[in-house]
């Protein structure tokens, strides 16, 4: 009965058009200013998947945006009959208080909903990745306090080393294995990228050779600027046959990348082998040992011209490279020698270690 009156009252509307009046209604009913809110604040209404007009006109008058759903529907079905059929998208907006129709929907059209930001930091795990896209609640883009959860489940035997962190922007119904993809994309499009335009003598033969060392650069300098030097000094002990002796491959052969260790390492672990502990194997490990960023890859794919090979903390927050063990050891009684005034004076000395967020 009501499509029945809605379509009535159309076809009175039209006929009233048709004699030149009902044109002014129409533009008039359109363009005039929409109910206020109270306390002058935007209203946020969400547009779902699939919605047709009679719904997402009652979405709008149950937030107050409007003060006639059936009113809405007749303005656009009487603008779609004078040529203009506006489509509006699937999302989460905000409406200005005292938004015309008019306003609303350009805005349900150009489809500019409410965003929210998804960060991921370089040197996660998989694991920890996955952790934060089913657990966190992700602030909105535009300041205001509202957040999202992202929905779904996480896709299941994700590899590791396969997303690339930084920020995603998503809206309200996107899902976590949306965003899983999208970094999964994001890395493959940059890895290609970096490929090839790589340097013609890296020790690296495939990409995913690239990322297993991209990943032991991410985590063994906290610092961006040093990132192609450390790549260099592993990509030199690769290079000779030297073994890596990355710290943080034991670390992740001890806990699958399931968390920080929070200790230091026993000598035990330090010897026992495994797919990943390069102090007691030759090469790279059996897989990635964290999730690089686009500048430990960049590094791995293009290194510093050097011919280091060893590396220590500079108790500045940095590291101190070396070719020989000679140079190294030099290096170390530095070290130590600040290391020791400075406990004497009360001072702490910064120390580079693997990242364990």
């Amino acid at each position: 009965m009501g499509k029945l009156v809605g379509f009535l009252l159309a076809i009175v509307v039209l006929a009233a058009a048709a004699a030149g009046g009902g044109w002014f209604w129409l533009n008039g009913t359109y363009t005039a200013a929409g109910p206020a809110s109270e306390d002058g604040k935007p209203r946020m209404v969400v547009v779902e998947k699939g919605a047709g007009t009679q719904a997402i006109a009652t979405s709008l008058k149950e937030a107050g945006v409007i003060a006639d759903a059936e009113q809405f529907r007749m303005v656009l079905r009487l603008r779609e009959f004078l040529g203009d059929r506006p489509v509006m998208k699937a999302g989460e907006y905000s409406i200005e208080s005292g938004a015309s129709i008019e306003a609303v929907v350009a805005e349900l059209t150009t489809g500019a909903s409410m965003q929210y930001a998804v960060i991921i930091p370089e040197g996660l795990s998989t694991s920890q990745i996955i952790e934060l896209l089913t657990t966190k609640e992700w602030k909105a883009t535009t300041g205001t306090e509202l957040t999202y959860k992202l929905a779904g489940e996480a896709p299941k035997d994700i590899p590791e080393g396969v997303l690339l962190p930084g920020d995603y922007a998503v809206s309200r119904g996107d899902t976590v294995a949306d965003v899983v993809k999208r970094m999964r994309d994001a890395q493959t499009e940059l890895l290609e990228e970096l490929w090839a335009k790589r340097s013609p003598d890296i020790p690296v033969k495939t990409m995913q050779e690239a990322i297993i060392l991209a990943s032991i650069v991410e985590k063994e300098t906290g610092n961006a600027e040093e990132q192609p030097m450390v790549a260099g000094l592993y990509s030199n002990r690769l290079r000779i046959g030297m073994r890596m002796q990355a710290d943080a491959t034991i670390v992740y052969g001890i806990t699958r990348g399931k968390g920080p260790l929070g200790r230091a390492l026993t000598r035990a672990e330090i010897d026992t082998r495994n797919d990943w502990n390069t102090y007691a194997m030759d090469g790279l490990p059996k897989t990635p040992i964290c999730n690089p960023g686009k500048g430990a890859i960049a590094a791995a794919l293009n290194p510093a011209n050097t011919k280091a090979i060893f590396m220590m903390a500079d108790g500045e927050g940095g590291h101190l490279f070396a070719e020989t063990n000679a140079e190294h050891e030099r290096n170390s009684a530095a070290y130590w020698a600040k290391r020791k005034a400075n406990e004497a004076a009360g001072v702490n000395t910064p120390a580079v270690k693997p990242k364990q967020p």
